[in-house]
């Protein structure tokens, strides 16, 4: 089983609409996608109403999630740990206890353009747009890491 958690600051825009799109492109049997958020701000609350909209006009369904913190224990229980934009990855690279935990961080985006560490804007302060912008590079990342799954 594969475990793999999308992150962002707040766990409403960005890791929510990675977490649903991921797990819509693999077998649920063998592959496990969470999301969380760095901050606190918005623990338990479901996704922005954006995110869940732009996901419903690609028939996805986030609706059912709800925002969490992320713990020092997803480190331990997770493989891959997906980073939407360094100022999240550099954060993550020092809570990290371990080596191991560290070479768990990856920038979701290098799925795409290895090794650019190009980020996924946060589209909190944007129009709709910016909302769909980010599911498109989100949707290209999670057909690519799904593909190294398979």
């Amino acid at each position: 089983m594969t475990r793999i958690l999308m992150v962002c600051l707040g766990n409403i825009c960005r890791s929510p609409l990675a977490e649903g799109i991921l797990q819509s492109k693999v077998n649920p049997k063998e592959v496990v996608v969470d999301s969380a958020g760095l901050g606190g701000y918005h623990v338990g609350e479901l996704p922005d109403k954006r995110s869940i909209q732009v996901a419903e006009e690609h028939s996805l369904n986030i609706a059912n999630q709800r925002a969490r913190q992320f713990q020092l224990s997803d480190f331990e229980d997770f493989d891959i740990i997906y980073a939407m934009d360094q100022q999240n990855r550099d954060r993550l690279l020092e809570m990290a206890p371990t080596e191991e935990a560290k070479r768990k961080v990856k920038m979701i985006l290098d799925e795409v353009f290895p090794g650019e560490s190009l980020e996924v804007p946060d589209p909190y302060y944007d129009a709709m747009f910016a909302f769909r912008n980010v599911y498109k590079m989100l949707d290209e990342a999670c057909n690519s890491i799904a593909q190294k799954i398979e």
